[in-house]
């Protein structure tokens, strides 16, 4: 069985503001567009930009769930509804066991459910094969006022893809090509594309899949193909080195979360949504009606006067 050789090691003041302490605010390791690097060579145990433990990274986690869930209901009330406006989205790869159903209960289940749609990419159907690989994830791009959660995306095609061979190397090419195009379609019509990858290191995948196989309240998220998958686990780090190098972009960066401390990439995640919304700054909507009037109008219904 393979296993890593390596040892896995628009606001600037709003943003300072948004991490609740004079500390910097957890993010993960962002990827620069010229990153030349190794995902390998970062400790999937650290916690970049918080030097709590495990129990503040809860009251951490909680006590801004307040900022994003007012953030959200602004972005929605703003713009949704109309045929333009701002959105964000919310891309999450990682390894099997790597905590994305945690993301998604934790940080996305934190805000008012109307605001956001969640999308689980599975294997292609016959018919989506029969289409460009983005055919099936374009339909799902946020509309204004909403975030858009991807578990798990497009980059299936560029990662598992290389890993097995289904596609050669020009092809992968091809498509990390299609894919920043469609990234820079998604900015360009108001979208913030968010994109992370839970980095969690081979030995705590292993003790997950166990604890999976151990008891029975988890029998049902195991799947025997998760330990097939586990012999490729130098092949996966290899494709997704390769797949940030060539699409972090300067409008669609990566960050690189941490996942071994499943408190600590959620709190990171968080960070990431509030600094998107923060940056998009959503205010709330002017009414469109005489607001004294309708106070007037409603009272006489409750039988209230002017003077009262």
């Amino acid at each position: 069985m393979a296993n890593s050789k390596k040892k896995s090691s628009k606001k600037k003041s709003s943003k300072k503001k948004s991490d609740g302490s004079g500390q910097e605010a957890p993010r993960g390791f962002p990827i620069a567009n010229d990153w030349k690097g190794d995902v390998q060579d970062f400790d999937p145990r650290a916690t970049p930009g918080f030097s709590g433990k495990k129990a503040d990274g809860k009251e951490f986690l909680l006590a801004r769930d307040a900022e994003l869930d007012e953030l959200q209901e602004r972005l929605y009330a703003a713009y949704h509804g109309n045929g333009e406006g701002r959105s964000v989205l919310l891309i999450v790869q990682g390894m099997d066991t790597s905590g994305k159903g945690g993301i998604m209960r934790h940080v996305v289940g934190s805000v008012d459910p109307q605001g956001v749609e969640i999308t689980a990419f599975k294997a292609p159907t016959a018919e989506e094969k029969k289409h460009d690989f983005l055919w099936r994830i374009r339909p799902h791009a946020p509309a204004p006022g909403t975030i858009g959660v991807f578990d798990r995306s497009h980059y299936e095609d560029v990662l598992i893809h290389r890993v097995h061979g289904w596609a050669d190397s020009k092809e992968i090419r091809s498509r990390y090509t299609a894919i920043n195009a469609f990234e820079r379609e998604l900015a360009a019509a108001g979208t913030t594309v968010v994109k992370v990858m839970l980095h969690i290191s081979y030995e705590e995948q292993g003790s997950r899949l166990m604890e999976r196989l151990e008891r029975p309240d988890k029998h049902w998220k195991y799947n025997p193909a998760d330990v097939d998958e586990r012999q490729h686990w130098d092949d996966y780090m290899d494709a997704y080195t390769k797949a940030l190098r060539a699409t972090s972009t300067v409008g669609a960066p990566w960050h690189v979360i941490p996942a071994d401390r499943k408190w600590y990439a959620r709190i990171a995640v968080q960070q990431l949504l509030i600094d998107a919304l923060t940056d998009i700054d959503p205010q709330w909507p002017t009414a469109d009606f005489d607001v004294l009037a309708e106070i007037d109008r409603l009272r006489e219904t409750m039988g209230q006067g002017e003077s009262d």
